[in-house]
């Protein structure tokens, strides 16, 4: 083992000791890890950057040498025997490298392990087609929630799941279901090659590892109308910017048509945030889950998607609800306190009221 790669695995396997999500490397400052969110330095020589170079350099995938050599910055898996998966992202600021680790952990996680409400979930995953979207921000626990779905396909019923992932995270065992993982890179040079084959492998279930672009959500689209249920992530923070999101997708000539087509073929959005335990010493999730049921359907075909936060507000529908609504069970259940509650709210004077029993629907 070089000494620079060694150097890192010993960072590494601190932090996976210390069940740490994230690792931070700059140049010329010694490591970083994320611990319950919380950024905190290591004990330890700094880094320099020829090291952090020179690590780079001899486990990049050759298929990415050039994006680093030519852009500065690329994304590729590293694992190392008897400390685990990293998804890593190497990149350039002020003309020296840094380099940021997320472990990715081996075992695939349960609802209960992730302290989530699994039932909505469920009924949003038994689905046979439609596109279901997981949403939060980078760190929100999106593929760990999609992973435990998964999870619960592979052990409960019979399909073929294709992955296109960038790079693979969790990593399945066939169950009673069949998985084909693809990683950009490794198994197709890149995301659009992959996107326009998935039709053609004979899948059930396609999880796409990030809604990106219109052309991966027009394949998503096809997906779902010829009978497959899609799963991907997005960077939004609630339902109604994942809606705005998709939207934002189509040019302003196309929005009518984006709005039959949206309407017919998705079946949910689950959002997230994490937010700190009562304890101090971990993090629960916290979710906005939207079926897409006939209502919400007509409010999209109708072009009246600001009324869908009032039936989310609302709470009458068992598998749909408001981060305000699931924040409020977290904070009696004792999960959570009031004050970090109120602190992650969308809109925390609402959450403020129904502490004290006070709704508006």
């Amino acid at each position: 083992m070089t000494p620079h790669t060694e150097i890192i695995n010993d960072l590494l396997k601190l932090a996976v000791d210390s069940d740490v999500s994230d690792v931070v490397i700059k140049t010329n400052k010694p490591g970083y890890v994320r611990l319950a969110g919380q950024l905190k330095p290591v004990d330890m020589d700094p880094v320099t950057g020829e090291e952090i170079r020179a690590f780079v350099d001899e486990h990049v995938p050759r298929v990415f040498r050039p994006m680093w050599e030519e852009t500065y910055q690329v994304d590729f898996a590293y694992a190392t025997e008897g400390v685990g998966r990293f998804r890593v992202n190497a990149f350039h600021q002020r003309g020296t490298p840094s380099i940021v680790f997320r472990h990715i952990k081996s075992t695939v996680p349960e609802f209960e392990d992730l302290g989530l409400n699994g039932g909505p979930m469920l009924n949003l995953a038994k689905a046979k087609d439609g596109i279901l979207l997981i949403c939060g921000a980078t760190g929100s626990g999106k593929s760990s929630t999609m992973a435990a779905m998964l999870n619960w396909i592979n052990r409960n019923l019979d399909r073929h799941i294709i992955t296109i992932e960038d790079p693979i995270e969790y990593t399945f065992v066939d169950d009673k279901s069949v998985f084909q993982q693809r990683e950009i890179g490794t198994d197709v040079p890149n995301f659009e090659l992959a996107i326009r084959a998935v039709l053609r492998q004979n899948p059930d279930i396609i999880l796409i590892g990030e809604m990106r672009d219109r052309e991966t959500f027009e394949t998503a689209i096809s997906a779902a109308e010829t009978g497959h249920l899609v799963l991907s992530t997005m960077h939004a923070a609630t339902v109604a910017q994942s809606l705005t999101r998709l939207f934002e997708f189509f040019p302003p000539e196309q929005l009518a048509q984006a709005r039959r087509q949206i309407a017919g073929s998705l079946r949910g959005f689950i959002c997230q945030k994490l937010i700190p335990t009562i304890e101090g010493n971990g993090r629960v999730p916290a979710n906005e889950i939207m079926a897409a049921d006939a209502t919400v359907k007509n409010l999209i075909l109708e072009n009246q998607t600001d009324k869908i936060q009032e039936l989310l507000n609302s709470g009458t529908g068992a598998d749909s609800y408001s981060f305000n609504r699931d924040i409020l069970r977290l904070i009696k259940e004792g999960k959570i306190s009031k004050a970090d509650g109120v602190r992650f709210s969308p809109n925390p004077q609402a959450l403020e009221m129904n502490l004290k029993g006070i709704f508006f629907n």
